[in-house]
């Protein structure tokens, strides 16, 4: 049986593997906001890190780190651009013991420029891909998939 896909990814100065997820996100998909900000709906403008192909749109996949546009929400954030992580994605994707899943919808949570959760708590499911790569989304997630 082959091995597992893994994406290496450097972050300052760090090698770091995560399982290959199917890319699910283009630029300008939309999304739930899964956190108590005050914001409803976020647009995908960025997927921050990405590096592809001469008019190749970015997408973007679970545990991944975006620059939203929020579109749906409190008047002082929306029109606001911040960073936020994909918990959700509906593009089912296979996990390296066989299992595939997906979710009812798309889903992220805002975050600081520094990398601290805007909000206090997560609604709905985070998936475990995020909730490894991001420690502060597992902390206040409700539930782990």
């Amino acid at each position: 049986m082959p091995a597992p896909k893994t994406r290496a990814v450097s972050a300052k100065g760090m090698m770091e593997y995560r399982p290959y997820v199917t890319r699910g996100l283009p630029a300008g998909s939309r999304l739930v906001c899964a956190d108590n900000t005050g914001a409803k709906e976020l647009k995908v403008i960025n997927v921050l890190g990405y590096s592809g192909r001469l008019r190749r749109v970015p997408t973007a996949c679970i545990g991944e780190m975006i620059a939203i546009s929020v579109t749906k929400g409190t008047p002082d954030l929306k029109g606001q651009i911040f960073p936020a992580v994909v918990v959700r994605q509906r593009k089912t994707f296979r996990r390296a013991d066989g299992v595939r899943l997906q979710f009812e919808d798309n889903a992220g949570v805002i975050m600081t420029p520094e990398g601290e959760l805007k909000g206090t708590e997560i609604r709905g499911p985070v998936a475990r891909e995020a909730a490894e790569r991001w420690p502060r989304v597992a902390n206040l997630a409700s539930m782990i998939v």
